[in-house]
């Protein structure tokens, strides 16, 4: 599997975002160009790894968080990534996003049964 560059650079930006924190304040922490750190969020440069831990560091989270989409069993840092995209919900807003989920989640379930009852006919 490909690192995600273009997931990782979003998440490194909503993080950033979501700590109120400027590229330039990024970059002042990570000891980089602050166009560096938009290279980085918008894929355009590919981060090494000493520079993904400095980010991740100055992010204070996990590079687990930043690279979830390219480990195939990160389910903490999806859990963290739905929590910090609910922060701000009223709880309106919340119970809507629940109800949307399980009702995805459901649908999930029901396809899944279905695709497995036809592989079971399957004579291949």
């Amino acid at each position: 599997m490909e690192l995600d560059y273009a997931a990782m650079g979003w998440r490194i930006q909503f993080i950033r975002k979501n700590r109120g924190m400027t590229q330039a304040a990024l970059a002042e922490k990570v000891g980089i160009e602050p166009s560096n750190i938009s290279h980085i969020e918008r894929a355009a440069s590919k981060v090494g790894l000493a520079t993904l831990v400095k980010i991740a560091n100055a992010l204070q989270c996990s590079v687990d968080d930043l690279l979830c989409d390219s480990i195939e069993c990160e389910h903490e840092a999806f859990e963290n990534l739905l929590i910090a995209l609910t922060k701000d919900c009223t709880p309106k807003e919340l119970q809507l996003l629940t109800d949307l989920v399980q009702a995805i989640k459901e649908s999930m379930q029901t396809r899944k049964y279905n695709w497995q009852e036809q592989d079971s006919r399957s004579i291949f």
